[in-house]
């Protein structure tokens, strides 16, 4: 094998687990390197309140909100949605993933469940809740008669983050308008949030998932007729890492199912 390539292999596996920086071979004193700086910062620094362009002076991330939300609210489908999210390059996930993972399940569903973020195997397929959670989800959707023709899944980042990191407020925020979009056009009768992360992006409950579980919220946003129910629960990722939880998870099923039975949906 070239070393070349043996090189260039190394460091997609690096950058993969979420390696993004470097340590040199020599000790670097930076107690030195700041005495350096403070010598020179005495120089008078630029006026930086209008910009040198006579541009916007909004902050980058949050112009950036704004061309997101235009683009999503052109979109008049999923299949228009996922070509747009193809081609955007606004969120910084996109640089280190694999695949763009959009949505898995029925377009018409009853219920939309949303996770924090793709891992490994998802990246690699491109689909949502492929791996071991994913298999655990099935099950839990199987309990109540549920399967993913009935439902959809996605989660509130549609790139893996590096190392599967919990992802960033600004990559969230970068992806939260074709989230909100995708619950726009699908419509689902009630939302589930998978997980704390979920819970914060979806309904701004910044508490832990065993304090707001088993309870019922209102998702709303300004181009949703009405509120849409959504609930809260542990995400099978963490079920499976803490099994004594499952029988919670059982319970909020059970909640679910009961409210599909009020709205007509089972």
């Amino acid at each position: 094998m070239d070393i070349d390539k043996k090189l260039n292999d190394l460091l997609n596996w690096y950058l993969v687990a979420g390696v993004d920086e470097t340590i040199g071979d020599q000790p670097t004193d930076r107690f030195e390197i700041l005495g350096q700086k403070k010598q020179t910062s005495e120089e008078v620094l630029p006026n930086t309140t209008q910009p040198k362009d006579g541009g916007s002076i909004i902050p980058k991330n949050q112009s950036d909100m704004y061309h997101q939300d235009k683009i999503a609210s052109s979109v008049q489908s999923l299949k228009e949605l996922k070509a747009e999210l193809l081609d955007f390059d606004q969120c910084p996930l996109k640089r280190t993933a694999t695949n763009l993972v959009f949505v898995d399940g029925s377009i018409n569903p009853s219920v939309l469940f949303i996770g924090e973020a793709p891992g490994a195997e998802e990246d690699r397929v491109g689909r949502p809740f492929v791996g071991p959670s994913g298999r655990l989800l099935d099950l839990m959707l199987a309990s109540i008669g549920l399967d993913r023709g009935r439902v959809l899944i996605s989660n509130t980042v549609f790139w893996r983050p590096p190392g599967n990191r919990t992802p960033t407020a600004l990559e969230v925020s970068s992806c939260y308008p074709f989230i909100e979009k995708l619950i726009e056009l699908t419509l689902p009768k009630l939302i589930v949030a998978l997980g704390g992360p979920a819970a914060r992006t979806l309904l701004n409950q910044k508490v832990g998932v065993s304090k707001i579980r088993g309870k019922w919220f209102a998702f709303g946003s300004p181009n949703l007729k009405q509120e849409i129910p959504a609930t809260v629960m542990f995400h099978p990722a963490y079920l499976l890492r803490s099994p004594d939880q499952k029988k919670l998870a059982w319970r909020d099923m059970r909640m679910i199912e009961k409210k599909l039975k009020e709205l007509n949906m089972r």
